[in-house]
Formats: C-alpha cells, structure tokens, sequence
C-alpha cells in the first residue's frame, strides 16, 4: 500500500535526478533512477501546480499526515479489515 500527500510543486525540494515514466496521458510518474524506488506522481490535468509524493520517501515521513481515503472504489475487500489484523514492530520469523 501506499500512502500519498498532495503538495504544492515549489513546496518540495528534491535531492538528487528522477525519472519519469508517462503512465497515461497526462500522468507521469517520477522514480529513482538508481533503485526504480517510486517517488512521486504528477498531472497537470488533474491537479495542477501540484505533486503527489509517495509519503514514506520523504526524509520526515510523519510531515504529512493523511486526511482522507481517495480512490477507494477498487479497493481489495480486506483493507477495510486492517486495523483488526496482529501487527509486528519486525518480520515475525518462523
């Protein structure tokens, strides 16, 4: 799962190259060069002057908080379930 924040484009300042990949017809979609890691989403049709970061990449990650579910019509039925699920600081192991 990912989590997103919609930012204003001059907001975010970005160490290092990406890449972008058009994904649709006005989506791109920015990644790390290096590792392929997904950083960000932009389009200029559907919002903008804005970027829409993949929040667990930033530096601060707790910056910004999520204030809404979006996109939420093809979501996988046990999602809704999350929170009732065991959860682990760590992998479990065997």
């Amino acid at each position: 799962m990912v989590a997103w924040g919609l930012v204003a484009k001059d907001d975010l300042k970005v160490e290092g190259e990406t890449r972008e990949y058009a994904s649709s017809e006005h989506g791109r979609r920015h990644f790390c060069p290096n590792c392929g890691t997904g950083l960000f989403y932009t389009s200029e049709a559907v919002f903008p002057g804005q970027i829409d970061v993949q929040i667990a990449t930033l530096d601060d990650p707790d910056s910004i908080v999520p204030q809404a579910q979006i996109q939420t019509a093809e979501r996988i039925a046990w999602v809704t379930r999350i929170a009732e699920m065991p959860e682990f600081e760590r992998y479990p192991g065997p």
